[in-house]
C-alpha cells in the first residue's frame, strides 16, 4: 500500500480516536456526557489547582495526546512550512474548546490548547529526529508504530463497550 495513503489513513483514525477521547470523554452514550459550560482564559489557573495543589496530570495528557498529532501531520505533509505543519494542532485544539462550550461537554481551557499545540510541536520535533536516524526508512517505522497504538486503541475501545 501506498505510504503517505496509509499515513492519511493512521491521522484519520487518530483524529477520530482523538475526537472520542476529548469530545465524547470516553463515552459510549450521549447521556454519560458531563453537561457542563465553563470557560477558562487565564493559562494555567484553573485546570491546574486542585485541591490548593498544582496538579499536573492534565496538562502531560494534553501534551500526550497531541505529540501523535505532531508526528503524522508531519508525515503527511512534510513538505510544507513548519508552521504549517503547527498550526493545524493549535485550529484542531482551538475548536474542540469552542465545541465543548457550545455543546456544553467540558470545561473549555486556554491551558489546553497551549498544551495540545505544545504536544504538536514536540511530535513535529520527533518527526524530524526520526527522519534524522531512519533516514529513507522513517515513513515505514512512523507507519508501523503509528498502526501498533491503533491496534491496541481498537482493543482498548473494544473493551471499554464490552464492560459498559
Amino acid at each position: 500500500m501506498n505510504s503517505k495513503k496509509l499515513s492519511i489513513g493512521l491521522f484519520s483514525f487518530y483524529c477520530a480516536a482523538l475526537t472520542w477521547i476529548i469530545l465524547f470523554k470516553f463515552s459510549f452514550s450521549l447521556e454519560e456526557l458531563p453537561h457542563l459550560r465553563n470557560i477558562s482564559l487565564i493559562p494555567f489557573a484553573e485546570s491546574v489547582i486542585v485541591n490548593g495543589k498544582v496538579d499536573f496530570s492534565e496538562i502531560f495528557q494534553n501534551l500526550f495526546a497531541f505529540i501523535p498529532f505532531g508526528v503524522l501531520i508531519s508525515t503527511i505533509s512534510e513538505n510544507k512550512s513548519f508552521l504549517q505543519k503547527l498550526l493545524p494542532a493549535f485550529f484542531v485544539s482551538l475548536a474542540f474548546e469552542v465545541l465543548q462550550f457550545i455543546f456544553s461537554i467540558g470545561a473549555s481551557d486556554i491551558t489546553d490548547v497551549i498544551t495540545n499545540t505544545l504536544g504538536g510541536l514536540i511530535g513535529i520535533g520527533i518527526f524530524m529526529v526520526l527522519r534524522k536516524l531512519f533516514k529513507r526508512k522513517y515513513k515505514t517505522v512512523i507507519n508501523i508504530v503509528s498502526f501498533t497504538f491503533a491496534i491496541l486503541f481498537s482493543v482498548l475501545m473494544l473493551i471499554l463497550f464490552l464492560a459498559n
